[in-house]
């Protein structure tokens, strides 16, 4: 698949098979996305891979909004930074998580990114448990990192529609010499 292929193929998808990607094609899609740009090349994201399905309906309960569908994936992907390293860690994972769905994508997978960090557990109780707070009472979060997100993965079980048209160039602004 070429790179044009990949990036609009690219769907948030929340509705997978139970097949399980093997432990190979996981390690290979996070090894791609250990190749991402990150500041002053320090090389600040860790990443967890989890294909336990009880860890995984656990995870699919860190918030009680945009969570919950993970009961139905088969593996995921939870996106650290190493906060000791630099102050810019989150812009560092949010780099890597994209190269990692870009990857998930060449390998024929499919998945979708789930925001924790700063995220509360409860919508309605936006300064009560958060859900990093959460994820750390059963997943070994290395001393020092922070969680940005959880990408959820696996084969996707239906045909996502094509992105909407819109005004794409809307978004472009150029600044020429005179």
């Amino acid at each position: 698949m070429d790179f044009k292929q990949v990036i609009n193929t690219r769907r948030s998808v929340r509705k997978f098979s139970p097949t399980v990607p093997s432990r190979e094609v996981l390690l290979d899609i996070v090894h791609d996305a250990l190749t991402a740009p990150s500041s002053r090349n320090m090389h600040t994201t860790r990443f967890m891979i989890v294909d336990d399905r009880e860890t995984l309906d656990k995870i699919a309960d860190m918030r009680d909004y945009g969570s919950g569908f993970m009961t139905g994936a088969p593996a995921a992907i939870v996106v650290m930074g190493d906060t000791t390293k630099t102050d810019l860690w989150r812009e560092n994972c949010a780099i890597s998580a994209t190269m990692l769905q870009l990857s998930i994508v060449e390998h024929g997978l499919a998945s979708c990114w789930v925001h924790v960090g700063g995220r509360p557990r409860l919508q309605n109780e936006p300064q009560g448990e958060q859900a990093e707070e959460y994820l750390g009472t059963f997943l070994d979060i290395p001393e020092g990192c922070k969680v940005e997100c959880v990408i959820a993965l696996g084969y996707s079980d239906f045909e996502p529609k094509p992105l909407p048209e819109w005004d794409a160039e809307a978004s472009i602004l150029w600044h020429t010499r005179l």
